[in-house]
């Protein structure tokens, strides 16, 4: 870990300190992507035909038996997998960073055990959502945003509360902060912050959802309401998954 010297104290204090499920998840991402890099385009192919998300897997197309045979176990794990698999290093490094800021709130609140149940739900509810929005479509959806979405979800949930790393007022420090109890939803969108950024993030998602992704698949363009159903399924799992009791009221 690189360290930077603490000039009131003398002592190294950490430059990046990432909870190690972050981390771990980042590697798994890049060497994901790194071995698709590394085979050819027919195996690529191959890989995509098994995990990506194709929601003409599911519609019971006639002919299609062939490519998705009833009954494949590939209809169980898609809805994860996805998740996995990125269109480009463009799509990777978005995906990454925005997984480095709001993901690490979420995993030093929840653990890396309550971390990676809640983000493959969110994963798996934005595939539910695509599904419903693109039935029988045969253009493979791939990428970890949902599920980085409703971690994103979460954070929002208790970043911006007093005491929280963007709330002001802080009293505690280090992981503590991460820590402060959440207030009910509702009363928690009286926070102008709170209720701006849900506003800026719903207007901004769905404003680039026709904007394509360099290098992706099929059509390219971005699976906004994948995006919607895994922020929505953070928000309204948040209170499940949360370890710290909530404030009064909730």
């Amino acid at each position: 870990m690189l360290t930077i010297p603490d000039r009131r104290t003398g002592q190294h204090e950490p430059m990046f300190n990432l909870p190690a499920v972050v981390v771990w998840t980042v590697l798994v991402l890049v060497a994901v992507h790194l071995l698709r890099q590394m085979i050819s385009r027919e195996d690529d192919l191959n890989i995509l035909l098994r995990f990506a998300f194709i929601p003409a897997r599911y519609a019971g197309l006639p002919g299609a038996e062939q490519v998705f045979p009833p009954g494949d176990p590939a209809e169980y794990w898609t809805p994860i997998s996805y998740g996995f698999l990125h269109a480009s290093w463009e799509h990777l490094i978005l995906n990454t960073l925005w997984l480095v800021v709001f993901g690490s709130a979420v995993a030093w609140r929840f653990g890396a055990s309550r971390f990676i149940v809640f983000l493959f739900l969110c994963t798996a509810a934005g595939a539910a959502v695509h599904l419903a929005a693109h039935w029988g479509q045969l253009v493979p959806m791939v990428g970890a945003s949902a599920g980085i979405s409703g971690l994103t979800a979460a954070a929002v949930r208790f970043v911006f509360e007093a005491g929280g790393p963007l709330g002001g007022f802080r009293s505690s420090a280090g992981r503590y902060v991460f820590l402060q109890p959440a207030t009910p939803f509702l009363d928690s969108l009286r926070n102008p912050r709170v209720f701006f950024f849900l506003a800026v993030w719903f207007a901004l998602t769905i404003l680039f959802g026709a904007v394509a992704v360099p290098g992706s698949p099929g059509s390219g363009a971005i699976a906004w309401e994948a995006h919607v159903g895994g922020f929505l399924a953070g928000l309204a799992m948040f209170p499940l998954f949360d370890p710290v009791p909530r404030r009064s009221g909730a």
